[in-house]
């Protein structure tokens, strides 16, 4: 296994224990990769396991075909998820995938989330859309998934959960808090009003600044923030 590979590994299982301490997961549910770069593979979470016990020799690494290339335990069941993402986006590096209730109560009532706050519209574009219902686990979601994201930053799964990416880890993780985040007050601001939609021209401009010029600080920030 070559050097670059190694060192994903172990920012993958350091990130693993971020996420499930942040409360954007419960229990073994949840999974993150990473896709190293120029070498066509993929580190990804083990499945089944809880995140307190795991090991950096846990992690699995995959070719593109979704083939094993080191490790023991079995890879994500939402490998294909993962995978298909990385082959749709050549932008993204990272994928992350939580359970976080407010968002995924949105996913349960087949509601996206409109571009509410500027740091979602930063972060992931013009909205959170739903992807149609798919079994977890399946091609059939990952295809999903891919369809509804787009050039986005994040996607709802219909009663399910969240996908978050990034260009590297730090920013996937930055995206499934802003998710949830926005989730939190779009669901309260229904409650007392009509939520504001930015829009549109306002969206691009911010989604451009953040992706020219402002995601770097803010990527590092939100990861002395979290320590």
């Amino acid at each position: 296994m070559t050097v670059a590979a190694e060192k994903y590994k172990e920012q993958v299982y350091k990130m693993g224990l971020r996420m499930a301490t942040s409360g954007l997961v419960t229990g073994t549910w949840g999974n993150l990769s990473a896709r190293v770069p120029k070498e066509n593979l993929v580190v990804i979470t083990p499945s089944g396991l809880p995140y307190a016990t795991l090991q950096v020799r846990d992690m699995v690494v995959l070719d593109m075909n979704g083939r094993v290339v080191e490790g023991e335990r079995r890879p994500s069941t939402e490998f294909h998820l993962h995978l298909a993402i990385y082959r749709a986006r050549p932008d993204v590096y990272a994928v992350m995938h939580t359970h976080s209730v407010f968002a995924s109560a949105l996913a349960v009532a087949r509601k996206p989330i409109p571009p509410i706050l500027e740091d979602l519209a930063q972060t992931v574009g013009d909205g959170v859309p739903v992807a149609s219902y798919a079994r977890a686990g399946t091609e059939e979601l990952a295809r999903a998934a891919v369809e509804a994201l787009g050039n986005r930053g994040a996607v709802l799964l219909a009663n399910h959960g969240v996908v978050g990416v990034g260009r590297n880890l730090e920013e996937a993780f930055m995206v499934c808090q802003i998710v949830e985040k926005s989730a939190k007050v779009y669901v309260w601001a229904d409650l007392v009003g009509k939520p504001a939609i930015l829009p549109p021209d306002e969206v691009q401009a911010l989604r451009d600044s953040y992706l020219n010029s402002y995601s770097q600080a803010a990527v590092r920030n939100y990861a002395v923030n979290d320590r």
